[in-house]
């Protein structure tokens, strides 16, 4: 989830002039990327490298 902070300091970030399509466009971006980085942190979601081998192994096959 985005707080203010760091929602203001993305948006202090971007440009003085922007289009309001642009700039939802981004923010919509932000919280994607965020949302992604506090899943990639849960624990039980991780995968070892090894095991990721395997599985890209049967990718490919």
């Amino acid at each position: 989830m985005l707080t203010k902070e760091k929602l203001k300091a993305h948006i202090d970030a971007m440009p003085d002039l922007i289009s309001l399509e642009d700039l939802i466009e981004r923010l919509i971006f932000i919280e994607k990327l965020e949302y992604r980085i506090e899943e990639s942190n849960i624990e039980e979601q991780l995968i070892s490298e090894e095991n990721l081998k395997v599985e890209m192994n049967t990718w490919f096959k």
